[in-house]
């Protein structure tokens, strides 16, 4: 660990939005799920949910898109209620991405608000219960013969925005996850090895010094 690497991973923590997030309604190919993964870590999302009754595929597709997910902690579903209870409990707006005549332009919607965002499988889109769950269905306006974005893509494009918000809002100014995040955070991102281990051990983290050395 170099003291410029140690950094750069608090800079990165600093940044860190605990009040958004997304779902992937069924979504499994490798490519789109690295790519999500390395956007949502772009913006600050640190936590990230998906739904499907495969959780074995989704766990083999996430080893072949590579190391993308080390820096965002995925969560499996099974109930979209249960899931969506949950956010909601937590004070999140939940927006469906879905191009139907109910679905207003993605940059009119406010996100500076804990805010989830639901994106839909390859072919079939986001389910009717996630549509029916949500509170408000958001599209990207097209204007070519396509009537859809890749997955991840359309995520891309969403986020950047939330992040375009959410700066203006000066979201990104100071720390919001708690003391007690940040530290775990720091230290897994610092030693995802020793984590692990002693993870398994059920051991607690020793202390970090300023430039990232462990000191006990």
């Amino acid at each position: 660990m170099t003291p410029e690497r140690f950094q750069k991973i608090k800079k990165i923590l600093d940044k860190r939005q605990p009040d958004l997030t997304i779902i992937m309604d069924n979504v499994h190919k490798p490519h789109n799920l690295a790519a999500i993964i390395r956007s949502c870590d772009a913006i600050g999302i640190g936590h990230i949910h998906y739904i499907s009754k495969n959780h074995n595929k989704v766990g083999l597709n996430l080893k072949a898109a590579g190391g993308s997910n080390h820096w965002v902690k995925l969560y499996n579903h099974e109930s979209k209620k249960k899931l969506f209870t949950k956010l909601r409990n937590q004070g999140h707006t939940i927006f469906a991405a879905n191009n139907s005549v109910n679905a207003i332009d993605f940059r009119k919607a406010n996100y500076t608000n804990a805010s989830t965002i639901i994106l839909g499988a390859e072919l079939d889109g986001v389910s009717n219960e996630a549509i029916n769950l949500a509170d408000q269905e958001i599209r990207i306006p097209m204007e070519g013969m396509v009537e859809s974005l890749n997955v991840s893509v359309a995520n891309a494009v969403i986020l950047f925005e939330i992040q375009r918000q959410r700066q203006e809002a000066n979201l990104y100014k100071k720390r919001r996850i708690d003391d007690d995040e940040y530290k775990r955070l720091l230290f897994e991102f610092s030693y995802p090895e020793v984590a692990e281990i002693l993870n398994k051990n059920g051991k607690t983290y020793p202390i970090l010094d300023k430039d990232g050395q462990i000191i006990n």
